[in-house]
């Protein structure tokens, strides 16, 4: 009772405690979506002592998914098959790199001089937020297409006609643009350090050149394991225990990790969908046919999609959509394709004669009033290129024979507009202003343009043939029984089979971007990602996960995951790879010495030796350390290379029996090259700038726990 009555006497000093601390816990929940409010609960990863922020991830995410769209506007096969879950991990290991680079680079003492940071920004660019800044001023009807030009008019506004204020905020982003510029310049310049301190001494240089010039003439016989029968030559848990210990470095991870089994169930239309989409087909073609000739929203809310197109022939791709709109007259409708991925409907629209492409001649002048002047004179005769050393250099920029695409293979461009394309095709070769603004006026004349070309018409229909929710929920019920049935790991790889279920094993860690489609390959299954965090911040070995769905909307699938194994030093001989590996050098090293005891006793001569093993002698004239296809076992390369002339020698090696006898030992008579050996040497040890950079350091990688859960 007397603790009670001192916590009510100071009741209003707790309540206002609980309600920092209530506030607290809820602000940093939802800044940290749901981390643990004690310790580095911002901290995305960790290399060593260095932190890598939430912040700065976001930041970085954002920057690639920018330029990721840029790229898919500008050229979309090229990003055509990249998957957006791997802009996580990207984002990350790019911070991982620039924050090592950048302490090292600062105690390293690296700093950028006036003159590297003049020639990266005005000669020649390597920081993007250049060409961001110059788009800007362009957008805002400032005419600038050189950073120099750029950095005139932020810096110098009034004498190029604007206020302070206008170029202020320009202003800004150049200044912070030339501090990120000076972090680009140190980070490059300490790479050409670091990467110039893997050098070849003389010894190197010499070894490189001696196992070049030093050949040997070599008899080899091979007499491969092949398939091996594991009942003739059985390995006991002795033996993997024994071997895995030989290997074990092989086995190695930087982070923690976990081995799962993984079911993916991918979604298919029913034959009900498929039939329901043939009836929808014809409603679309009916509906395209009657006297409204359109698609109303009930077909929309359907999922058919309607697309406006105005194409040339040779833009056509689709032979039989081709042939139709040549053909086909105004408001004929054709159902062109009806299948298992869907339907396409043409209706025809009209045809027409258009020019596809003009060369202009385009004149820049900057200025209010003098615009007007430039283009009396240019109207009344006066030559283009003699109008710098008339009206000055710095008030007209004129460029000559500059093609401009009306139409592309995906339509009209836009590039000018309708009003302005018939003013400057109705000019009669006269220059018209195209555009003009306070700041200056762009002047323009058609020089040239190519033959009309027929335009098509038409409106193309789109069904994509999806699986139904009926479908989807039926499958998804299906499986729901077996997870139900099966909830631990041992069961539910033991009856996914019986069940229907394809299982995969996979080895998932923190640096996984999602789940792959095949062991070891980085093509992954759509919207996995979220089953790789459940299994890296939740799974533990034997439990199993709930369904997770794929919103892909080519190929839908439901997931579903069970932990086998967890590990973050070793894999373990528990793991099925590490497993099939080990079994296979104990087997391989079992059959070998079993084979080294029977044909020892007959390996006096090659012949002999080459008949017990049944293989047939090779002659390699110009046996040469580390360059030569016969033998790939690199231990048995090094055996041959260190023998002399002589004796039949047997050898075990990793995927069978050799006999060999070096015959000849001799030297080319090849000229000593200090920089090929330098090179040879740099490319033999290949060194990994970021490995170089980490060096010890361990990195924690917490990004799962910064992604939304369910």
């Amino acid at each position: 009772m007397a603790t009670l009555e001192k916590i009510r006497s100071k009741s209003v000093f707790l309540i206002i405690v609980i309600g920092v601390a209530l506030l607290a816990f809820i602000v940093g929940d939802a800044i940290t979506n749901g981390r643990n409010l004690f310790g580095d609960h911002t901290t995305v990863a960790k290399v060593g002592s260095e932190k890598i922020d939430y912040t700065d991830y976001m930041r970085k995410r954002e920057e690639l998914n920018n330029q990721l769209e840029q790229m898919r506007r500008q050229n979309p096969a090229q990003v055509a098959n990249f998957d957006n879950q791997l802009i996580s991990q990207m984002a990350l290991d790019q911070l991982i790199g620039e924050r090592l680079l950048d302490k090292a680079a600062a105690k390293a003492g690296v700093r950028s001089s006036s003159e590297q940071l003049r020639f990266y920004v005005l000669d020649n660019p390597v920081n993007p937020r250049i060409q961001e800044i110059l788009q800007q001023l362009n957008t805002q009807g400032v005419s600038v297409s050189t950073p120099q030009q750029a950095y005139e008019i932020i810096f110098n506004p009034t004498r190029n006609g604007f206020s302070d204020a206008d170029m202020a905020p320009y202003q800004r982003a150049w200044i912070a643009m030339e501090e990120e510029t000076k972090q680009l310049i140190n980070r490059q310049t300490y790479q050409r350090l670091l990467y110039g301190t893997v050098k070849a001494n003389e010894l190197d240089k010499k070894a490189l050149y001696n196992d070049y010039v030093s050949t040997r003439n070599v008899d080899i016989a091979y007499h491969p394991y092949g398939q091996l029968d594991a009942a003739k030559y059985p390995v006991d848990e002795n033996a993997l225990k024994s071997e895995y210990n030989n290997v074990k470095d092989r086995f190695r991870v930087e982070e923690p990790t976990k081995d799962v089994a993984f079911i993916a169930v991918n979604i298919t239309p029913s034959a009900a969908d498929t039939k329901a989409a043939k009836v929808l087909a014809q409603k679309t073609v009916e509906a395209l046919t009657d006297s409204t000739g359109q698609i109303d929203k009930d077909l929309k809310k359907e999922g058919i999609v309607a697309t406006r197109k105005e194409l040339r022939a040779s833009d056509i791709t689709d032979v039989q959509i081709k042939e139709f709109v040549m053909s086909a007259d105004n408001g004929a409708v054709k159902l062109i394709s009806d299948n298992i991925k869907g339907f396409t409907i043409v209706k025809m629209g009209k045809k027409t004669q258009a020019v596809d492409s003009i060369q202009l001649n385009i004149v820049n002048v900057v200025g209010e009033a003098l615009p007007g002047k430039v283009l009396a004179e240019l109207n009344k005769g006066f030559v283009a290129d003699s109008l710098a050393s008339r009206f000055g250099a710095d008030s007209v920029m004129v460029q000559k024979g500059q093609w401009i695409p009306l139409m592309t293979a995906q339509g009209r461009t836009g590039v000018i507009e309708q009003g302005q394309l018939d003013s400057l095709l109705n000019a009669g070769g006269k220059y018209i202003s195209l555009m003009s603004t306070p700041q200056g006026s762009v002047l323009a004349q058609v020089s040239e343009r190519k033959s009309p070309k027929t335009v098509y018409e038409f409106e193309e229909v789109n069904y994509d043939l999806k699986p139904s929710t009926m479908t989807l929920n039926e499958e998804r019920a299906k499986l729901e029984k077996f997870l139900e049935a099966n909830p631990t790991t041992k069961a539910f790889m033991a009856n996914a089979a019986k069940a229907g279920y394809s299982v995969q094993d996979f080895t998932l860690s923190a640096t996984s971007p999602a789940v792959p489609r095949v062991a070891g390959m980085q093509n992954y299954f759509p919207d996995s990602r979220q089953v790789v965090r459940w299994v890296m911040i939740d799974g533990k070995p034997g439990e199993v996960s709930h369904i997770y769905e794929s919103k892909d909307a080519q190929t839908p699938a439901l997931y579903a995951v069970a932990i086998v194994n967890e590990y973050e030093d070793y894999a373990p001989l528990s793991n099925k790879d590490v497993n099939a590996y080990v079994t296979d050098r104990a087997r391989k090293n079992k059959a070998g010495d079993e084979l080294m005891k029977q044909y020892q006793p007959k390996a006096g001569t090659m012949a002999s030796a080459a008949q017990a093993m049944g293989a047939e002698p090779q002659n390699n004239p110009n046996f040469r350390f580390g360059r030569n296809a016969q033998v790939r076992d690199a231990e048995v390369m090094g055996k041959i290379a260190g023998s002399k002339p002589g004796k039949v020698i047997l050898v075990k090696g990793d995927n069978g029996i050799y006999a060999y006898q070096v015959t000849k030992e001799s030297k080319e008579n090849f000229p000593y090259s200090e920089t090929q050996y330098e090179q040879q040497y740099f490319q033999l040890v290949n060194p990994n700038l970021p490995e170089m950079l980490k060096g010890a350091s361990k990195i924690k990688n917490n990004i799962f726990k910064f992604e939304a859960g369910d």
